[in-house]
């Protein structure tokens, strides 16, 4: 489904992957692009489906997971406006690792292989920028990885909610955070189960850390909350 209001050109020109390229390399990539709806709960594409390029949210949010041999769902990334994925699958020409799922209604540009690998080929600036993106995503996994491996639990909640604090925001007075989506998923996430997730928050709250109020999470001390150690 098309959006006329969306200038594909104006949107990937804008895109840190794609800031470098000139107006005729952008036309070009918005020539092999498409602008499409996904509502909230909808899949975009399953595992083991066939990679016919990479996407880019304009606005909304997407859950990659995978379904554990025991059952259960892990959370691999939650993405947000001006995120993309899908490049580094499409570049190995393998089938999808991972689903991906809607959290929210969405709209996304979904940009062909076709186009992006003729782009490579005509100029090598493109493919280092590929380069970089896939670079930064993989180093992103592997901080994952080792916070999963070497910290706690409680670890990874604390390091969760710092990050999402606002930019500039006093080391002492309260700050208020809204969880982008449901605890379950989170957890999932951080490699906690639902349970672990809602008995540190309760930990954190009995502490004076904190207050819960269903997504809302309310900061009473930062500077507390970074010395805690459970």
């Amino acid at each position: 489904m098309s959006n006329p209001q969306l200038k594909i050109e104006s949107f990937l020109a804008n895109l840190p992957l794609f800031r470098e390229l000139g107006p005729s390399e952008i036309e070009r990539m918005a020539a092999g692009a498409r602008v499409f709806h996904a509502a909230r709960g909808e899949t975009l594409f399953r595992k083991g489906d066939r990679v016919e390029g990479f996407h880019t949210i304009v606005f909304g949010q997407i859950k990659l997971a995978f379904t554990a041999p025991n059952g259960g769902e892990k959370v691999v990334e939650l993405l947000g406006p001006n995120h993309t994925f899908g490049e580094a699958v499409m570049f190995m020409e393998r089938p999808y690792p991972v689903y991906a799922q809607a959290l929210a209604d969405s709209l996304l540009v979904h940009v062909a292989k076709t186009v992006v690998f003729e782009e490579i080929e005509r100029d090598p600036r493109f493919a280092r920028k590929m380069i970089g993106g896939l670079s930064s995503r993989l180093h992103s996994l592997v901080t994952d990885l080792e916070a999963y491996t070497l910290h706690s639990g409680t670890q990874r909640v604390l390091g969760y909610l710092l990050r999402g604090m606002p930019e500039g925001e006093s080391e002492s007075a309260p700050v208020e955070i809204s969880l982008p989506t449901s605890k379950s998923i989170l957890a999932s996430r951080l490699n906690l189960t639902p349970e672990h997730f809602s008995r540190i928050l309760h930990d954190l709250t009995e502490a004076g850390l904190v207050r819960v109020e269903g997504r809302s999470i309310r900061i009473l001390d930062p500077e507390a909350l970074r010395r805690y150690e459970g």
